[in-house]
């Protein structure tokens, strides 16, 4: 992990509770390969129930959630081409390596994005890592009445724009309570998503 990168950590004021993001986690050195390694890759087109295809494409590692059977099922070993950056990223948010069980590479091409939705309830906390573009990262979550009924669709939302070479954790409310998406992108992005397995 670089040095420089505890001087670009956004404080938590401004992120919701749960939500860490640092710029810099990676070297330039560290990207260039592992976006040669992941342009390698046979990466898939995702896809949902019922044979829908999502408009990017992806490899799991580790686990994998099948859509068709709704559960995880065992997947490739993660690869140890990623084992430097699971030990920095495990480093940085305060992760034993080994509990990060699960790893997804996914390719945006431009045009790709990424709806509203929370990760599967038998993920833990959850660490992304943004390779080539940036990218607009958005959350929200949908507000309460005074009695603590729904507020119909109004909503909290905060936006951050994720660097090349950054990392974020999703964690507490920002990974339970808080929804994430990313609009469609103008320039090619890949991410790598590493996550916990839920206690």
């Amino acid at each position: 992990m670089s040095a420089q990168a505890e001087l670009f950590e956004i404080d938590a004021p401004t992120l919701p509770q749960g939500l860490r993001y640092r710029e810099d986690v990676l070297s330039p050195g560290q990207e260039r390969f592992l976006v040669r390694y992941i342009a390698q890759l046979p990466l898939q087109p995702f896809e949902f129930a019922g044979g829908f295809k999502g408009n990017r494409r992806v490899l799991s590692f580790g686990f994998r959630y099948d859509y068709h059977q709704q559960q995880l099922i065992e997947a490739v070993p993660i690869p140890r081409e990623l084992d430097e950056i699971r030990r920095t990223v495990a480093l940085w948010s305060g992760h034993d390596p080994a509990a990060l069980r699960q790893a997804l590479v996914t390719e945006y091409a431009p045009g790709a994005g990424i709806g509203w939705h929370r990760d599967k309830k038998m993920f833990g906390d959850v660490i992304g890592l943004s390779l080539l573009a940036p990218c607009t990262f958005r959350l929200r979550r949908r507000l309460a009445d005074k009695l603590g009924g729904r507020h119909g669709d109004k909503w909290q939302r905060v936006s951050l724009e994720a660097a090349p070479r950054s990392a974020y954790v999703l964690s507490g409310q920002a990974r339970n309570v808080w929804e994430h998406s990313i609009p469609p992108l103008e320039r090619l992005r890949y991410s790598i998503t590493f996550r916990t397995f839920a206690a």
